[in-house]
């Protein structure tokens, strides 16, 4: 009964107003038409209501009772032209287009596709009208996406946490630094547009307070095939050479597209760290050398079966040997600001990973007015083992050899699997399109590690750091949407999405079993107004939860030197996060939007320090409530012909209050950052692309980070009837981009770190395409949701 209140409650408003719905589905001979134009006319021509077709060739308007003539008009087919009288809904089935019939062979239209779309819940990037990522991968199209921020512990949006990452609307089940060596290896040019959605609505799952990023790729070519190479090479103190290959294939009832991509070299990377004690500063120098060696595959299969019902796979497979060689210098300094010693550290990781991730699914539509039930099953597995060896050694400030301070082998390995099975129901009613489903999903880790001392040439087993620990973790979920058009102008959307999670923690060495059962519910709510064609206003409110990384619950400690250590935390908790949104368009060319978050239990990073042993240790706790709200502006301009500029300025204040008793400050205020990108068409075969960024001074939770500074250069030609392309970049040209300055004071002692990671490199590129292009072209993308989650 209370659920039944619950519901009504809930879709109440929903129930209010109607006008009727005329809908319908529009397509050629072999196909859905995307983007057609679909008008009712009064019966003196005048314009009553318009739209456009979706991805899936279905309509919708709404009107009053009244005779029209329906109109629908696609570029190079036939108008089709009907009368219809309206009385109540009214859904016309299939509208089939006929071809002109001085249609030519081959019809190539060139024009140019908005770089970003403002939608209700969703910035859209159409990347593949950007040259900033040409001959690259998805880490450097993520980069010049409006609105966010990437390093090497992830990807987030301004005033957000780290965000999540899908892979054609299906979340991809890896974080931190493994999600960046995988986007790594999926190539630019692969990737047709992306999404940067701040508030999910309830279809989605709830994890994750940074909200989501959705990467979709191109697809199949209908009734033609077609075959791209690229190579890349990044120049800069070490270099890399990447070779892709991508085959799209689209006959009759099947879709195919297969992916392989190669990638070969190393880059550099320099980090520095000081850490002020009361008595003496100790100032760290890192230089490593990262391989990138990497190869990796996608296959996407979909074959038609019905014509009603398609069903497919999708397999992702990423091999990975990321092996790492670095050297530190310690200098310790005392409190006259003496150098006192040196402590020189050499380490060599020998690392690998590989994951596979496979993917099968059906869509079904149940009916012409727009029901379709779809369903999918997903497996995720991710392996990774570490060999690492590493020697400190103590020297006088003469370089006189003292003593070996640390010598340690460490093996590790980690291993995940994840098995998610869900359903999703499109379920348009007459006074609202109704969508619900399910989800159920088990994961289960397990990571090991072996510490060996070796200090004295044999190596002895540590009893006390080594470690096993497994971690499970069960989730089912069910959710309930509506959306409503009150109007013309008002519309609404509703949802509601319920969780239920039970997690299970296991230390060998502690001998400890921590376990947590919750259920959770979380409402989404839209509401937008469409004053006219050149004002639109929405609001949105989301609840969030943001559960640990697996590796982050994992309590054993990793060393990377003799002094400084990593550890996780199995006693960390799920955080909250409320999330509420204004947006204002203004002639599809200036945004507006006003956000203001609330975050309970957030969990982070806390850099602290031994007085005593002078050791470093990152540790990670529930230690604070958030409050962070701003506003981001964004202005298109592209009035010039040769011309498209996305310029962007988000201002945003955070203010943090600590829960635990960590001897440390908050550090609150306001940050700000500047975009733009601009894209320059020199000629019809000529291409430069021009982008700037910068970051503020910012404070956020412990710390504070210094400013940065970015400006991109590039270059692109084509050849051979746009089959060959020839593109240079430069990234960072005065290379002051690289994290600077993130300083944190906690238990007295402040350290500040900072690092480049070939933030400035040149990267020369050639792609070549080949195939039958004699039949029109039409890329979708692969459109599901899916799952899986958190590893490290």
């Amino acid at each position: 009964m209370k659920r039944s209140i619950l519901l009504l409650t809930l879709f109440l408003p929903l129930l209010l107003s109607a006008q009727f719905k005329i809908s319908g589905n529009v397509s050629n001979e072999t196909e859905k038409i995307t983007w057609a134009n679909v008008v009712l006319l009064s019966e003196n021509d005048q314009l009553v209501t318009g739209g456009i077709t979706e991805e899936s060739g279905a309509f919708a308007l709404s009107v009053k009772s009244g005779d029209y003539r329906l109109v629908v008009s696609f570029l190079g087919y036939e108008n089709f032209e009907k009368q219809i009288s309206v009385e109540g809904d009214l859904n016309l089935g299939e509208i089939r287009l006929k071809e002109t019939a001085n249609a030519l062979e081959e019809v190539t239209v060139s024009y140019r596709k908005k770089l970003i779309e403002q939608k209700a819940d969703r910035i859209v990037f159409t990347i593949e009208n950007s040259m900033a990522a040409t001959g690259g991968d998805a880490l450097d199209a993520l980069k010049i996406a409006p609105g966010l921020r990437v390093d090497d512990n992830g990807i987030r949006m301004l005033g957000k946490g780290n965000s999540q990452v899908m892979i054609n609307g299906r979340i991809f089940p890896l974080t931190g630094t493994e999600l960046i060596g995988y986007l790594n290896s999926i190539s630019a040019d692969d990737i047709k547009k992306i999404e940067v959605i701040t508030n999910p609505p309830a279809k989605y799952e709830a994890s994750g307070n940074g909200g989501l990023i959705n990467i979709i790729l191109k697809k199949g070519i209908q009734d033609s095939w077609k075959n791209t190479t690229t190579m890349s090479y990044n120049i800069n103190t070490h270099s890399f050479l990447t070779v892709r290959n991508s085959l799209l294939y689209y006959k009759n009832s099947w879709n195919i597209s297969l992916s392989l991509d190669n990638t070969s070299g190393s880059l550099q990377a320099l980090e520095d760290f000081q850490v002020y004690y009361p008595e003496n500063m100790w100032n760290i120098a890192i230089t490593t050398k990262d391989k990138q060696d990497a190869f990796s595959g996608r296959l996407l299969l979909d074959y038609n079966l019905t014509g009603k019902t398609t069903i497919g796979m999708q397999y992702l497979g990423n091999n990975r040997q990321p092996d790492i060689k670095d050297k530190s210098i310690s200098s310790i300094f005392n409190s006259a600001g003496t150098l006192d010693s040196l402590l020189i550290n050499s380490g060599t990781s020998i690392h690998h990973t590989n994951s596979h991730l496979i993917n099968a699914h059906s869509i079904t539509e149940l009916d012409t007015v727009g029901r379709k039930l779809s369903f999918d099953l997903d497996y995720f597995q991710y392996r990774s083992d570490t060999n690492r060896d590493f020697k400190t050694d103590s020297f006088s400030p003469e370089m006189d050899f003292r003593n070996i301070n640390a010598s340690a082998i460490t093996t590790s390995d980690q291993s995940i699997e994840n098995f998610t099975f869900k359903g999703d129901m499109e379920h348009p009613l007459n006074f609202l399109n109704l969508s619900y489903g399910f989800l159920v999903s088990s994961t289960k880790s397990q990571s090991e590690i072996e510490n060996f001392n070796t200090q004295t040439g044999t190596p002895l087993f540590d009893a006390n750091t080594s470690n096993t620990f497994r971690y499970m973790e069960n989730n089912q979920a069910l959710y309930l949407n509506g959306t409503r058009k009150l109007n013309d102008r008002w519309a609404l959307q509703i949802g509601l999405r319920a969780e239920n999670t039970q997690t299970e923690g296991y230390s060998k060495n502690l001998d400890q079993t921590n376990s947590n059962k919750y259920l959770k519910v979380f409402p989404t709510a839209y509401l937008s107004y469409n004053k006219n064609e050149t004002n639109s206003i929405s609001l949105s409110y989301g609840k969030r939860i943001r559960r640990p990384s697996y590796g982050n619950l994992n309590p054993f400690r990793v060393y990377v030197s003799s002094n400084t250590y990593s550890e996780g935390n199995p006693f960390l908790q799920p955080s909250f996060t409320d999330v509420f949104e204004f947006k204002h368009t203004y002639k599809n060319k200036l945004t507006t939007n006003a956000f203001f978050n609330r975050t309970i239990d957030g969990s982070g990073v806390i850099f602290t320090s031994e007085v005593d042993t002078k050791t470093q240790i990152v540790t990670r706790e529930n230690f604070y409530d958030q409050n962070s709200y701003g506003i981001g502006e964004s202005y298109l301009f592209n009035t010039i012909n040769w011309l498209q500029s996305q310029n962007s300025f988000t201002l945003v204040n955070i203010q943090t209050k600590l829960i635990k008793p960590i001897d440390a400050l908050p550090q609150n205020g306001f940050s700000f950052n500047l975009t733009s990108n601009n894209s320059i068409s020199i000629s019809e075969t000529t291409k430069m692309q021009i982008d700037a960024s910068y970051n503020s001074y910012a404070k956020s939770d412990l710390f504070t980070i210094g400013e940065t500074f970015s400006l991109d250069f590039g270059l692109s030609k084509t050849f051979l009837n746009n089959n060959l392309q020839l593109a240079v970049f430069v990234k960072d040209i005065f290379d002051t981009s690289s994290l600077n300055n993130l300083s944190s004071t906690v238990n007295g002692v402040r350290q500040v770190y900072g690092q480049s990671r070939n933030n400035r490199f040149v990267r020369v590129s050639a792609s070549y395409n080949f195939g039958n292009k004699k039949i029109k072209v039409k890329e979708r993308s692969f459109g599901n949701d899916e799952e899986r989650r958190r590893a490290n």
